[in-house]
């Protein structure tokens, strides 16, 4: 991990009920290339299918973590199972303003790990990042409004829809509409005080 900010690397690894989330290390290359190079998993992702080269210059971007304190810096963050030690997928924490306290997070599970709820769960830890951690005032998630799996994940999350933007983009060589779902903190920490919501992700 080194050349990464010491406040990262004593913040990382977090842990959730059945998963760790930390940084990126080298050994995650070829798990990396897995995902990216999936036609299915990358279909809503800005790219196609990515050959191993250019997989190895994705991963020296992640290895080189930014301190997360200005605008526009982005973290990537590794899912991995408690039990196993299983790479599950990788997942995104956007910081857009830091004035504004505004944030953003994605996610792309390993197709070995769906339908286990770990999507989810990781993505509860993301929030409770952008909203424990960095201090965010709002963080928005978006997706294609085709994808089914990550729109019902946001709302399972208590996320809001709030636009549906039509011909929002060229996407892939053609126009594309987006979803945005969005939570604000004070949503946030009445979720995870819930009886029936389990705790954010804690340091471990």
């Amino acid at each position: 991990m080194s050349g990464q900010p010491a406040a990262l690397t004593s913040k990382f690894p977090v842990t959730t009920p059945r998963l760790r989330l930390r940084l990126f290390e080298e050994r995650d290359l070829d798990m990396l290339f897995e995902i990216q190079s999936d036609p299915g998993l990358v279909r809503y992702v800005p790219f196609g299918p990515r050959r191993l080269e250019e997989v190895r210059d994705a991963l020296d971007q992640r290895l080189a973590s930014p301190p997360m304190d200005a605008d526009e810096q982005v973290l990537r963050l590794v899912a991995e199972r408690l039990d196993d030690g299983e790479f599950v997928g990788e997942l995104t924490l956007f910081l857009h303003s830091v004035a504004n306290r505004q944030g953003e997070f994605g996610f792309m599970m390993r197709r070995s790990q769906q339908r286990q709820g770990f999507g989810s769960e990781a993505a509860k830890a993301v929030l409770g990042l952008g909203f424990d951690w960095l201090g965010l005032h709002r963080m928005i998630g978006q997706c294609d409004p085709a994808n089914d799996a990550s729109s019902a994940l946001m709302r399972g999350l208590g996320m809001r829809q709030e636009a549906h933007l039509r011909e929002f983009e060229i996407f892939k060589g053609e126009w594309g509409d987006l979803l945005v779902f969005a939570m604000l903190e004070d949503e946030w920490h009445a979720a995870v005080t819930g009886a029936s919501e389990p705790p954010a992700a804690t340091a471990g």
